[in-house]
């Protein structure tokens, strides 16, 4: 009871490199295999940007990927979550090794990934031609930079005075009749909520008392926090942030919509009882499958900072993650390429909160994934939600 009062609380609260290239002589050979149809095997988008000799980074997804059914007769979250990332690791451990030993002989760049059985690597359409020929490849897809667009951020003013502490809590707060929750006990204490975005600033005064990387002395930002950001440009907190960072403000507002309470009467967190970790997924608003396939991963079985999947930890997964970010397919983004991730969490007892865009304004405009996959519409399970 008290988890399912604490997952509807969050579901109203949230209103809101790769490189060089083998010889061409090889890669044109058959890779073996019957006849396919290449085209129908690689995105448009991936047909776009590799056109007259161009590179594009692109995801190879494999054929064989996991059935996770079994979770569902599982009873705890522990028990699912590992269920869930030994299945998939274990598939990507032993179905990639072909294709990552000819990435290898080809001298192509790559990475691996387990929540989704793929591969990301940037390369030629002669590579990606290559890589569709293979009986144990199912398509590729592209990895296009997205550009959500967020909310600008204030301009700090200085002031004389000391700012005015709230009387109350926030409007949206009360108009969801939170407090009457709270009076019961509820206030999302037990529970970890996870904010993938454009990453956290851990000190605000209203987050850091709820971070789970904090014991009231000390910081231990290990299984707490991942910046998926490797080749930022410019933003304020480089690549690879070994500690929490914000480069917009969005993410901040974000999970401080969700457990917000610096204890002295400031109350915008629907659950000031619950504790909190991040993934920076964007780079000041600009996103990618890639970066958010790899935020989703963190979160499935969370790892140290700049530590590795192979580390990873599924008994310190979040139980819910809040994601205030689209991937739309009029930009490039394929309309499967993150769903078996968003599925993967959810058959690990996951709760994804997603946004249903900003564009619209009556039914049937919600559009982008991951907000449509019908994990994020079943009510029954509640493990997915869309706002």
């Amino acid at each position: 009871m008290r988890s399912a009062v604490f997952l509807l609380l969050v579901i109203a609260a949230c209103s809101v490199a790769l490189g060089a290239i083998g010889s061409s002589r090889a890669i044109s050979q058959r890779v073996g295999g019957n006849p396919v149809n290449v085209a129908n095997k690689i995105a448009p988008w991936v047909v776009a940007q590799t056109a007259n000799g161009q590179q594009a980074e692109f995801f190879i997804v494999l054929a064989d990927q996991v059935d996770l059914s079994g979770a569902a007769a599982l009873r705890t979250k522990n028990e699912k979550g590992r269920f869930v990332h030994d299945a998939l690791w274990n598939k990507s451990q032993t179905t990639q090794r072909a294709i990552l030993r000819w990435l290898r002989e080809h001298g192509v760049d790559h990475r691996s990934f387990y929540i989704v059985n793929a591969i990301l690597v940037k390369g030629t359409r002669e590579i990606a031609e290559a890589l569709a020929r293979r009986p144990d490849v199912a398509r590729i897809e592209g990895n296009p930079q997205i550009q959500n667009e967020l909310p600008e951020p204030a301009s700090a003013v200085e002031t004389s005075t000391k700012p005015k502490t709230p009387a109350t809590i926030e409007p949206g707060i009360a108009y969801t009749h939170a407090p009457d929750v709270w009076a019961l006990g509820f206030r999302g204490q037990g529970i970890t909520v996870a904010g993938a975005d454009t990453g956290e600033r851990w000190t605000h005064n209203a987050l850091k008392p709820h971070y789970r990387g904090w014991d009231g002395q000390n910081a231990d930002h290990d299984y707490n926090w991942h910046d998926s950001i490797h080749d930022g440009v410019g933003n304020p907190c480089g690549n690879d942030s070994p500690e929490p960072c914000d480069d917009q403000g969005h993410g901040t507002h974000t999970i401080g919509t969700v457990v917000g309470d610096d204890g002295a009467g400031n109350q915008m967190g629907m659950a000031p009882g619950a504790k909190w970790i991040g993934c920076r997924n964007m780079d000041q608003g600009n996103g990618t499958p890639a970066r958010y396939i790899e935020c989703m991963e963190f979160f499935l079985a969370p790892y140290p900072v700049n530590g590795n999947p192979n580390q990873g930890d599924p008994l310190k997964a979040p139980d819910i993650t809040s994601n205030s970010w689209v991937c739309p397919p009029s930009e490039g983004c394929s309309v499967n390429t993150l769903q078996a991730a968003v599925e993967a969490q959810a058959a690990a007892g996951i709760m994804m909160v997603v946004a249903a865009g900003n564009a619209g304004s009556n039914c049937s405009t919600v559009q982008d994934p991951p907000s449509f996959y019908e994990a994020s519409y079943d009510p029954p399970s509640f493990y997915e939600a869309s706002y």
